[in-house]
């Protein structure tokens, strides 16, 4: 009997538009002859099931089930599709856990420490991987942007601290001039916010997974950005961004790259795909961790795909592989 698997997407953050394009992707790319696959939908109003007909019911959130064709059907595993909370930052994994349900991301603790910038890069730092000097401001604690100058050197980056795709980024140069109002639009988007020193050099980002036991990274890319730094626009908005993949790069600094991602991937203990940002500084010859998505993007124009490409496998065979990775777990 073939395994019935519910694939979540949406969320309740402004990155569900960027969840609904994954789904897309991930939708046309499921084995459907290994699984029987239900679409939920989780929004702020409710969860629903989406039949391929388009018809919605809700789901039973007591037990995580739906019904189909007058059938109650419940999971073996979960694909985890949803982009900021409750689907990166483990609310929905603690959700799973106490359902003793499988599912194809990290684990709560783990989704919850990566969504926040500021401690994902404190534990790898304690690890002995390379990361940007930075602080933490916290909204209602924070009056003098003149504090950071004494502390960081510039250029910095600002960002909020918690979630994804850049919503919120900029680059600041000039202190005197830009800090204020990069601070301000960060907090826009979170009460906590991360500034960050820039690094010089080469950003890579890589994928990595783990497959029948083994650690597996995928062909890693460059990205070389139109704009000054790789922002929400540049990430998801077609002519801004040149992707290379596999990146161009000397074998020595392709080593070092995929080391530091397995170990990234072993230190935090990471399930399922993730997609590990790096800076590659050529004056220390090292990559700096920049940070972890753990649900990264499966859009046609997300970077993981094209990596999946490169490796020489098909979606439907890396969906199948993370979805079969789950199931292992369950049998454990």
């Amino acid at each position: 009997m073939k395994p019935n698997i519910a694939f979540v997407t949406g969320g309740y953050s402004g990155e569900a538009v960027i969840s609904y394009k994954s789904a897309i992707t991930i939708l046309n790319n499921i084995d459907k002859e290994k699984f029987n696959f239900y679409k939920i939908d989780i929004t702020p109003n409710d969860w629903w099931y989406e039949e391929e007909s388009g018809q919605k019911s809700k789901v039973d959130r007591s037990d995580f089930t739906v019904f189909s064709n007058g059938k109650k059907i419940s999971f073996d595993a979960v694909l985890i599709g949803i982009h900021g909370t409750p689907g990166e930052d483990g609310k929905l994994q603690g959700y799973f856990d106490l359902l003793n349900l499988p599912y194809t991301s990290c684990n709560a603790a783990i989704s919850a420490l990566t969504f926040n910038k500021r401690y994902t890069v404190a534990v790898a730092s304690f690890s002995g991987i390379h990361v940007a000097k930075s602080v933490v401001l916290y909204k209602g604690r924070f009056s003098n942007p003149d504090e950071i100058t004494s502390v960081l050197k510039f250029p910095v980056f600002v960002k909020p601290n918690n979630g994804g795709s850049s919503i919120g980024m900029s680059k600041v140069n000039n202190p005197s001039e830009e800090l204020g109002a990069a601070i301000e639009k960060a907090f826009k988007e979170d009460d906590q916010i991360l500034v960050e020193e820039f690094i010089t050099g080469r950003e890579f980002t890589i994928g990595v997974f783990r497959s029948k036991g083994e650690i597996i990274t995928l062909p890693f890319t460059e990205i070389k950005t139109k704009k000054e730094f790789f922002d929400f626009e540049a990430k998801y908005t077609a002519g801004f961004t040149d992707e290379i993949t596999p990146a161009q790069v000397d074998e020595a600094i392709a080593d070092k790259v995929r080391s530091a991602a397995k170990k990234v991937y072993q230190v935090f203990n990471c399930s399922g795909v993730v997609r590990i940002d790096f800076i590659y500084n050529e004056a220390v010859d090292q990559p700096y961790m920049l940070e972890i998505n753990t649900v990264p993007g499966q859009s046609e124009a997300s970077i993981v795909p094209q990596q999946v490409r490169a490796m020489g496998w098909t979606l439907k065979q890396f969906y199948s592989a993370l979805i079969e990775d789950a199931l292992e777990n369950k049998a454990k």
